[in-house]
């Protein structure tokens, strides 16, 4: 079946026939542009053997491409009153399942073992409503190991921080946080104008493949978490002065000492493994 949601004259015309009103509240933003859908499924790769979480399909322009290329899709939708038109959209696919629920609030392991246990790989393709981004993405990592990817589409700045370097203005906690758990990669960015209705910001498309084998392990994960926001506190202060809040500041600079790292370090200038360490130093002597 050829794509037919993801036109913009299309979709205007679906909103004003079913008199649907868009609903801010539930970040609904409808992508119009074929190119991005394409981008999207060319990043997640996908074939029969892989079941797709989408979150947030709305209308199904990107839930039409997952349908006809992977073996099941199962949706998340918060907004009942668009599923009727999501399923009119789909009336020729049988390969998906809708559930009318709040990502934030579902029991992700106890879906996937009752609508996905038959599938090699699971995989989440969504474009996030921006409003609730990182909780999404930081919740389904906290929650599960059952996915293996993540392809996504969400706001600009958001993308950055995920993807972010050390010794760059986009590296904090959240980028730590992440890529402790995943080899994280930009895809593409996209312009504000390719959706209905348009945000006010730029979106950016990103790619998150869960390690096969773990590539870091702290000893005691929750505090590292707890930690490294600690250390990204105030990004004009020193690493020093951020955990001088919590910790002796003679025990860190003891830390410090012993890693070779210098005294007026700046938290963006260390690597993930650099935080591990100093992490498990505090764990060590502190008794985390």
């Amino acid at each position: 079946m050829q794509a037919k949601v993801g036109n913009k004259s299309y979709i205007n015309k679906q909103i004003e026939d079913a008199d649907f009103k868009i609903k801010k509240k539930f970040g609904q933003n409808f992508l119009t542009d074929q190119n991005i859908l394409t981008e999207i499924i060319d990043a997640a790769d996908l074939n029969n053997d892989v079941a797709v979480i989408e979150i947030g399909p709305g209308l199904g322009s990107l839930t039409e491409r997952l349908v006809s290329k992977a073996g099941f899709v199962l949706c998340y939708e918060i907004d009942k009153e668009v599923i009727p038109l999501l399923e009119k959209n789909l009336s020729g696919y049988n390969n998906y399942d809708v559930i009318n629920k709040d990502i934030l609030d579902v029991n992700i392991n106890e879906d996937i073992e009752k609508y996905l246990k038959d599938y090699k790989n699971i995989y989440v393709v969504a474009n996030l409503p921006y409003y609730i981004t990182t909780p999404i993405i930081l919740g389904l990592l906290s929650k599960t190991d059952k996915i293996d990817r993540y392809v996504m589409m969400m706001q600009k700045e958001v993308a950055d921080r995920i993807c972010g370097k050390p010794s760059t203005k986009d590296y904090n906690a959240l980028s730590i946080a992440i890529q402790y758990r995943t080899d994280a990669k930009k895809i593409t960015n996209v312009p504000r104008t390719v959706f209905i209705p348009a945000p006010n910001v730029d979106s950016a498309i990103i790619r998150l493949d869960k390690y096969k084998t773990k590539v870091y392990e702290a000893k005691n994960e929750e505090f590292f978490f707890e930690f490294i926001r600690l250390c990204f506190s105030q990004r004009r202060k020193t690493l020093i002065n951020n955990l001088s809040a919590k910790f002796d500041k003679q025990l860190i600079i003891k830390m410090l000492n012993h890693f070779n790292i210098k005294e007026n370090v700046r938290s963006e200038e260390l690597g993930i493994k650099d935080f591990i360490n100093l992490c498990d130093y505090i764990v060590e002597n502190e008794g985390f």
